[in-house]
């Protein structure tokens, strides 16, 4: 599949100026990187061997773009630091795990008694499979296809409140909502 330019712009503008705006403060700032950043694809989409790697190649490069940004600034002194926020990667996804967590924990409240039960037992009060079904009066089988059926719903659920971007190792790296009314988040 050949990816142009102005397909990308079409499919990563308004969730990239997003992404960029949770790390820059000034919407001019803001758009000027996303100008570099799609400066930048246009420059190296050719050097795309994996189209179907699209999405993490271009947050990468819009990660690195807001990073030139900060070491480029020459505010009240010759040098600014890096925010925490752009140095470490992992400080991200933490932050948008954690966000989602909470998405997460609201959605636990609308799911039918049993799966809501069967998933505050298990994943918050540490709870076995085994003794969930001797509390629930299940088998240690009926306990397992209860929890996984909760968390199915619930994935359904955030699925179809958000669009999520991952990491190579399931990490949430960005989000947003699909509806601006969502009830969860």
């Amino acid at each position: 599949m050949i990816m142009c330019v102005e397909k990308i712009w079409e499919k990563f503008s308004m969730p990239l100026r997003g992404f960029i705006k949770r790390r820059v403060d000034n919407d001019q700032d803001v758009e000027d990187i996303l100008q570099n950043v799609f400066y930048k694809i246009n420059n190296n989409l050719s050097s795309l061997n994996e189209t179907d790697k699209i999405h993490a190649w271009v947050y990468t490069i819009t990660k690195n773009a807001i990073a030139d940004f900060y070491r480029t600034q020459k505010y009240k002194s010759y040098t600014v630091e890096l925010p925490d926020t752009i140095i470490s990667e992992t400080q991200d996804e933490k932050t948008a795990n954690e966000e989602i967590a909470q998405c997460l924990k609201t959605m636990i409240q609308y799911l039918p008694e049993k799966y809501k039960q069967a998933l505050i037992l298990t994943e918050f009060h540490n709870m076995t499979q085994k003794e969930l079904g001797e509390r629930m009066g299940l088998s240690v089988s009926g306990a397992k296809s209860r929890v996984q059926r909760a968390r199915g719903k619930l994935k359904e659920m955030l699925f179809d409140c958000c669009y999520l971007e991952f990491d190579r190792l399931g990490n949430v790296i960005d989000y947003r909502h699909k509806y601006s009314d969502c009830k969860f988040c």
